[in-house]
């Protein structure tokens, strides 16, 4: 027997899990129905959206005692109470619960509020009887009262006739999974049970308040009614847990005349969710003699880069880039309050960590830039090289995105070869917003099926501070400072983790896929809540449409991912010259701690989707570093 299990959590230290983040769904699994295995690092995995004003600010919403269970055509339903962001009651849903669907527990619809009567919700219980073809409903509210009611469909949000009232709330002893006969009738089979029995101290996770748990089911061939398929439990462990490297495979013999041509096998490590990455093996030739021909017996070790975090203190928002076959390497300067731009130049990656830094920039040279030079990253456009940043003439709130541009045949690490930073402007020559009263900053750019665009974060102080927000426009690659078209807004932090402490979108980057464009960004305050969100848009989608993108629910990134990383964000990518993506980003060494640089392989999981939190000792295990194989010399 298995089951996965419905879970929130109760709220800790505002820097630790705050009620934006404990006030989610979250999802563990287990084998015997007592030890439980949390998933997404006992992260949440459905956050209900924030409301929206007229003026465009946001309301921070919460969720409370999620019920979780299954509709007849496979999909899942979510049926919670929503709260204030922080936890208290939620005038806006009085008497209402909102609602969700979902095909995978990964990717949820937030469908709305149904209204269930004039009190506020307590509790809610929901499931599908295949009997009478409804979805049945029972609640207690904040009076004690209890009801029950029928609904068809989800979508419908709405109730068939007026509630009934019940005697008291009888979840305990419903099956709430399908196969549920009737009202007061129990099901031969427990899909969905309640949290009877469940003991939080014993469950053996962290702050855990259990609401219900599905049954897994064992074989996949039953019909429904029986519980949640085991393809979909097996998926979700491999979505949700962070991979680890099982095994390495390469070829018992080889054929290779000359050291090179043996480099140019690769060896394949195996991972838990059944991906896997191609290593570099860095072989013992000292009894190999490749003017002799013959059979040689060889070993090696797979090749494994080493970043200790941090790879530079007091370093926010790093980025590397490439360029005429070195590595470069710029970051925000926490150590001077952000008034100087350091490039760092090495011939590989490793080389970085350790190499000189040459100024190229400060608050005091160019007319218009007194300090706060935030966010640079490299961009190569058109076989030219450009550096986006931020900065102001002194003050904040004149923070404004530029570009500099590298003269022909210059060195990236020689200041006398940039450009002065140019704002950057809209298709016509007007500013994107008006300087004192608006910011923009941590402007990304990239090229997609042909055109170019910038993405950046924006925010409005007055009349109203509405948060940081995340837009886009199509991108002039002749001169990168221009924009072609009209910013369009592509993100608001609608979610718990993202409007946590601060409302903020920021530090968009972008990751190509094959058949998809990856974005990743930052959000929440920059402390040790600091998050790191995706957005997804599909190959032959117009970008400018926001509809066409979709957010995932739960960050990708936390502090709660990589043990002693925290308030990880405002990450950037880089692609070496064997292929492998690279992930730069800053976090804290402590709560506390500065913000520092980071770097960490880029894993793809079984969908392609990016992978931030795999770690160098899990990316390839020391037991399994040891490859041998028979060369054949001929």
């Amino acid at each position: 027997m298995a089951y996965l299990l419905n879970y929130t959590r109760e709220p800790m230290d505002g820097m630790i899990y705050g009620p934006r983040l404990a006030h989610s769904m979250h999802l563990a699994v287990s084998r015997d129905g007592k030890e439980y295995k949390a998933l997404n690092h006992n992260s949440g995995v459905l956050f209900v959206k924030a409301t929206e004003n007229e003026d465009g600010s946001l309301n921070p919403k919460s969720l409370k005692n999620p019920w979780l269970f299954i509709l007849p055509d496979r999909r899942f339903g979510v049926a919670a109470v929503r709260i204030e962001g922080d936890g208290g009651e939620d005038s806006e849903s009085k008497g209402c619960v909102v609602l969700f669907v979902s095909k995978d527990l990964l990717e949820y619809e937030e469908l709305g509020l149904l209204k269930l009567g004039t009190e506020y919700i307590e509790e809610i219980f929901c499931a599908y009887s295949e009997e009478s073809g409804n979805i049945r409903l029972e609640w207690r509210d904040q009076s004690g009262s209890c009801f029950t009611a029928r609904m068809r469909r989800l979508e419908d949000l709405a109730l068939m006739g007026e509630p009934e009232p019940l005697a008291e709330f009888s979840q305990q002893r419903l099956s709430a999974g399908g196969g549920s006969k009737d009202q007061g009738t129990e099901s031969s089979r427990t899909e969905n049970q309640g949290t009877k029995g469940l003991e939080t101290e014993k469950l053996g996770i962290e702050g855990a308040v259990p609401h219900n748990r599905l049954e897994i089911l064992e074989e996949t061939g039953e019909v429904w009614g029986n519980g949640i398929p085991a393809g979909i439990a097996d998926r979700l462990c491999k979505k949700l847990l962070t991979p680890v490297n099982a095994g390495i495979l390469f070829p018992e013999q080889v054929e290779a005349d000359s050291r090179e041509k043996l480099e140019q096998y690769r060896a394949e490590a195996v991972y838990s969710d059944g991906t896997r990455a191609l290593k570099r093996v860095d072989w013992d030739l000292s009894e190999v003699d490749f003017e002799k021909k013959g059979v040689y017996d060889i070993q090696g070790k797979i090749r494994q880069q080493h970043f200790a975090f941090p790879v530079a203190y007091n370093r926010a928002d790093p980025c590397i880039g490439r360029w005429k076959g070195k590595y470069y390497f710029i970051a925000t300067n926490d150590a001077d309050g952000n008034h100087t731009l350091y490039v760092r130049k090495g011939d590989s990656m490793e080389e970085l960590t350790e190499a000189e830094e040459h100024l190229i920039l400060d608050s005091s040279t160019h007319p218009g830039i007194g300090g706060l030079l935030w966010a640079p990253e490299f961009h190569e456009i058109n076989g030219r090289l450009y550096i986006f940043h931020a900065a102001t003439p002194g003050e904040f709130f004149w923070e404004e995105s530029h570009v500099m541009e590298l003269r022909e045949g210059g060195d990236p690490a020689c200041r006398e070869d940039w450009s002065a930073p140019k704002r950057v402007v809209k298709a016509d020559g007007s500013n994107i917003c008006e300087a004192g009263k608006e910011i923009t900053l941590d402007m990304t750019c990239f090229e997609w099926q042909g055109e170019w665009y910038a993405v950046w974060s924006q925010r409005q102080f007055l009349p109203k501070d509405l948060g940081a927000w995340l837009y886009i426009a199509k991108l002039d690659p002749e001169s990168p400072w221009r924009l072609l078209t009209e910013p369009v807004v592509l993100s608001k932090p609608e979610y718990g983790w993202a409007n946590n402490h601060t409302f903020v979108d920021e530090g968009p980057f972008a990751l190509m896929g094959e058949d998809k464009l990856y974005l990743t960004f930052s959000s929440a305050a920059v402390d040790a809540s600091y998050v790191v969100g995706l957005l997804t848009i599909e190959k032959n989608r117009d970008l400018l449409e926001p509809k066409n993108w979709r957010k995932k629910n739960y960050p990708i990134l936390t502090s709660r991912s990589v043990e002693g990383e925290f308030g990880t964000g405002h990450n950037a990518y880089v692609t070496d010259e064997d292929g492998t993506v690279w992930n730069t980003y800053h976090a804290r060494p402590g709560v506390d701690g500065v913000r520092s640089s980071g770097i960490r392989r880029v894993h793809f999981d079984l969908d392609g989707e990016p992978v931030l939190d795999l770690t160098e000792e899990n990316d390839v295990r020391e037991e399994y570093r040891l490859v041998r194989t028979s060369l054949v010399v001929k």
